[in-house]
């Protein structure tokens, strides 16, 4: 399929990320359908885009009209049929459970044109093993967009062991129409590109703070205001490049041993989520959280974003 004819796109979950990617393309002017069984997430869904949409006009990257524009591009179902049989694909956002997957996806894949392509959006779940039951999972692969969607620019495309070479570069081609960075991630393993490396760093960073080497507000820093603002500019293997191979060599022949190697989630981690320490949604996770301060990190969370985003995107032209 040519990224012409994708004109109808559906998502299936109106959470965090559903709701996210649905802004995505209905700001770009794709019609969109969402589908949820829970009526609260699906009638708050056009009021979270408005509420996402605010800091990109407060950065002057909006023209008059285009949140009434991408709104109007929203369709929203309870039924699932509704949306699915009128996409030309379908991307999939419900919880990170691959037997709701699968029944979901069985159920889809007779609701659809045999054309409509169908994506998940799992951030670590085999791709193959979700798709594996389906009549054609040549036209089954994975989207993982990254969390805010609305503006983060990487989508990991996954192909599975089943997916079809042009399935594969439509979903490409078409995450570069709506402004992505597409990653082409040519082999199914768990976790993907990006997800092997964000939790090979926590993992690390858990260890340091479960050890007594450093507090959690020390360790955020080090990233922060450390070798994180150089990840902005270059990724790790650029950086090998820049600071010489040879260098980088004789660092992991002595530090490698050193380094957090467990298999199993920190027992740090075990024990906070044990006592319902689970984070921003909580009110106590590493750090604590009152409500005031979770609405104030993640509006200045994403006004920063954009802002880094553009100076990345002048420094690329």
């Amino acid at each position: 399929m040519d990224t012409k004819n994708i004109r109808k796109i559906g998502i299936l979950g109106a959470g965090t990320m559903g709701h996210g990617i649905a802004q995505c393309f209905a700001v770009k002017g794709y019609r969109v359908g969402v589908f949820d069984a829970n009526p609260e997430a699906l009638k708050s869904t056009p009021d979270r885009i408005r509420s996402s949409l605010d800091v990109f006009e407060a950065l002057g990257l909006l023209g008059d009209d285009t949140v009434t524009r991408c709104l109007e591009n929203l369709t929203l179902s309870d039924r699932l049929e509704a949306v699915t049989e009128s996409s030309d694909l379908i991307i999939e956002c419900i919880d990170e459970n691959i037997d709701l997957k699968r029944r979901v996806f069985a159920r889809v894949e007779t609701a659809t044109d045999p054309r409509t392509i169908l994506c998940t959006n799992t951030s670590a779940i085999s791709i193959t093993e979700i798709g594996r039951g389906l009549q054609s999972r040549q036209r089954f692969l994975g989207t993982h967009f990254w969390n805010p969607p609305s503006i983060i620019p990487c989508v990991e495309v996954i192909r599975s062991e089943f997916t079809a070479d042009a399935v594969f570069d439509t979903v490409v081609a078409l995450m570069k129409t709506i402004g992505k960075e597409p990653i082409r991630v040519h082999k199914d393993v768990p976790g993907f590109v990006g997800n092997r490396m964000q939790h090979a760093l926590q993992r690390e960073a858990m260890s340091l703070v479960e050890n007594g080497i450093a507090e959690p507000e020390d360790v955020d820093r080090v990233v922060k205001f450390g070798f994180g603002l150089r990840l902005a500019l270059m990724g790790p293997l650029e950086r090998a490049d820049l600071g010489g191979l040879d260098v980088t060599y004789q660092v992991q022949k002595y530090l490698l041993k050193y380094l957090d190697n467990r298999t199993e989630p920190s027992q740090f981690l075990e024990k906070m989520v044990k006592k319902g320490h689970k984070g921003l949604k909580t009110g106590r996770g590493f750090y604590a959280w009152d409500r005031k301060k979770a609405e104030k990190a993640v509006k200045e969370r994403d006004r920063l974003l954009l802002a880094l985003i553009r100076l990345v995107s002048e420094r690329k032209t």
